[in-house]
């Protein structure tokens, strides 16, 4: 039964980070001195993290740590069989605000500055995700599938435990957490990580803890007084009903329309402070009230409009919380519970049994139970709801004092970081993956070397995994294009692949892949179509146009535009100077890029993925 438990308690959302704080181990072998230690570092902890929380609005979980013993750990860690040394533990949900995430990293930090002794271990859904973000300068060895376990924070620097020389690549992940703490501790000046790798996660946090009030939007709206007077109380409650707005089914939308705890008839205007996040999702989820609910808004055009609008969408989203917030055992019309058993489902918990067979229904009993005992800890359970309705029935405020707010607010924060200029984007983008090397092509080089790697790339067949630029020479099998009469729109790679191989070689087919001869009499608009001409027609007829072309072109300058060889083989006619294809299509293709200024367009893109990456413009001189 173990296996079930363990697919029990695997069950969460992807959008977690989870972290291990090892405290330094007890002098004395005793198991009351064990604990009295932890707990002792438990409340020290709490109270570095309260000097930086304070004004903290977390998106979805707040920071919070339990003590763990080592006698408890090893039903925590039944999988791998792992007896953790007594610890501090914690499990974060930040949901689409990954700001959450790295401000868990700053806290992680100063605790291992500020407590003698402590080492930090954090994860999330991707595993050690400290070296995702330090990809560029990981040592050689380092790879995600041989990095667990192997990857800690002490005295506010990373660390990162490199396998033995002597080991075998395969046993590179084979780490014990309580080795590889005591290794830390013995021998930091081995094991801390380079000064790279410090200043890549050093970046993401090195703004905190400024950047907790940056990251800030106030903004005055209206709103039904008593909600009014809970987010006087608890402001951090704002989060939650922003998620349970812009996330609301058919189902949450009748809470919306009945407005049961919060009618919309008494209203006051108030100043509510968001997280740019929060202000940005509530923001952009469209919404427009029923008449017949009460929130009667004015038109679009009243600059109360917005305030208005904002005002709705939170008194909305508090309903859809209270609305949740079922007696524990009744978990039937709990959205959460419908989620943690589709996630079962996935996980095969049920292992393909006949639903509502006597084994189905013993385990769908477990994890109801399961679900109801632990669903809180999980992130399913919107215990938040029970809270803001024993608020709306307990909370006592002051109508007057509140009347007398409206005319004290302080003005809304300006909007202006919502907007991006395509400028301020690419410098983000530039910071974030930086500017890659690429190969340089210079017109100097042989042309025809050019048009051989454009030849060479069309030529190559790709795989499920898409195209790449190939080693070696691969034959073009031209298939034959499928017709299909009717008004669906088919694409076929490789006919697409050869009609461009043709068009860069100048070649007619000669064969029937461009479907000249249908296999159908009718047209695409149901006419009938006339006879098909044979082979030998259709080359008369395009000679025959070719011809024509020749004799207008000749009137004019155009050929004088092209690039041309000198051909000794042509003596007899001192006039001709057949065309330089290849140098043509360099030198269109260079001019296209020069156009570009650098930036992406129709050169960069078409040659990017074949492997052919071009220099800067400026980089290249007319004599190229």
């Amino acid at each position: 039964m173990a296996g079930y438990k363990n697919v029990l308690e695997s069950v969460r959302e992807d959008d977690f980070v989870e972290y291990y704080l090892f405290p330094k181990p007890s002098v004395l072998n005793d198991n009351k001195e064990e604990e009295i230690m932890i707990s002792s570092v438990l409340r020290e902890a709490k109270q570095i993290i309260k000097k930086f929380v304070n004004k903290y609005i977390w998106h979805r979980d707040e920071f919070v740590l339990s003590a763990r013993t080592a006698i408890s750990n090893i039903l925590a860690n039944e999988e791998d069989r792992e007896l953790l040394p007594s610890h501090l533990y914690g499990i974060t949900h930040y949901g689409d605000n990954i700001e959450d995430e790295w401000f868990i990293i700053y806290l992680l930090m100063q605790l291992t500055k500020e407590i003698d002794g402590l080492i930090v271990r954090v994860t999330d859904a991707d595993g050690e995700f400290l070296l995702i973000e330090a990809a560029d300068h990981l040592p050689p060895w380092a790879r995600p599938e041989n990095c667990e376990k192997r990857v800690y924070l002490y005295k506010g620097l990373i660390h990162i435990l490199a396998p033995e020389e002597e080991c075998a690549e395969e046993d590179y992940s084979d780490v014990q957490v309580a080795n590889a703490l005591k290794e830390i501790r013995n021998n930091p000046s081995l094991t801390v990580a380079s000064p790279q790798i410090q200043q890549a996660i050093l970046n993401k946090i090195k703004e905190y803890p400024e950047k907790i009030l940056e990251n800030l939007h106030r903004t005055n709206i209206y709103l039904p007084i008593g909600l009014a007077a809970i987010l006087q109380h608890k402001p951090n409650l704002i989060a939650p009903a922003v998620l349970a707005f812009c996330n609301r089914d058919s189902v949450d939308l009748k809470a919306c329309k009945a407005m049961k705890y919060f009618p919309p008839e008494n209203r006051i205007y108030c100043n509510v402070t968001f997280t740019k996040c929060l202000y940005a999702m509530l923001t952009h989820s469209k919404y427009n009230p029923e008449r017949k609910t009460g929130w009667n808004l004015v038109p679009v055009s009243d600059p109360k409009h917005k305030s208005q609008s904002l005002g709705v969408k939170v008194a909305c989203g508090f309903e859809i919380l209270i609305s949740q917030a079922k007696p524990s055992k009744d978990i039937e019309g709990d959205k959460g519970w419908h989620n943690y058993l589709d996630n079962l489902q996935k996980k095969d918990y049920f292992r393909d049994l006949l639903e509502h067979s006597q084994e189905y229904n013993n385990l769908l009993n477990k994890a109801k139970e399961y679900y109801i005992n632990n669903g809180d800890s999980m992130h399913y359970t919107p215990a938040v709801g029970q809270e803001i309705l024993d608020l709306s029935k307990n909370l006592d405020y002051n109508l007057e004092d509140l009347k007398k707010l409206e005319s004290k607010l302080p003005v809304d924060d300006d909007e202006e970081w919502l907007n991006i200029s395509p400028e301020e984007l690419d410098k983000m983008l530039l910071e974030q993956y930086g500017q890659k090397k690429a190969l340089h092509v210079r017109s100097g080089e042989d042309a025809s070397n050019f048009t051989q790697k454009i030849n060479k790339f069309l030529n190559h067949i790709s795989d499920v995994d898409g195209a790449e630029f190939p080693k070696e020479e691969i034959p073009i099998r031209p298939p034959r294009t499928k017709k299909v009469n009717d008004n669906k729109v088919n694409f076929d790679a490789n006919s697409f692949s050869c009609a461009v191989q043709n068009i860069l070689n100048f070649v007619i087919p000669e064969d029937d892949s461009w479907d000249l001869d249908s296999d159908s009499d009718m047209d695409d608009y149901g006419k009938e179509e006339e006879p098909p001409m044979d082979y030998g027609e259709l080359k008369n007829k395009m000679q025959e146009y070719m011809k024509q072309m020749d004799q207008e072109l000749s009137t004019t300058t155009i050929g004088k535009s092209f690039e041309t060889k000198k051909v000794e083989d042509f003596e007899d006619i001192e006039s001709f100077k057949p065309v330089d294809i290849d140098m043509n299509a360099l030198k269109n293709i260079l001019e296209s890029y020069k156009s570009q200024m650098g930036e992406a367009g129709p050169s960069t893109n078409m040659l990017g993925p074949m492997g052919v990456h071009l220099e800067k413009a400026e980089q290249m001189n007319d004599s190229e």
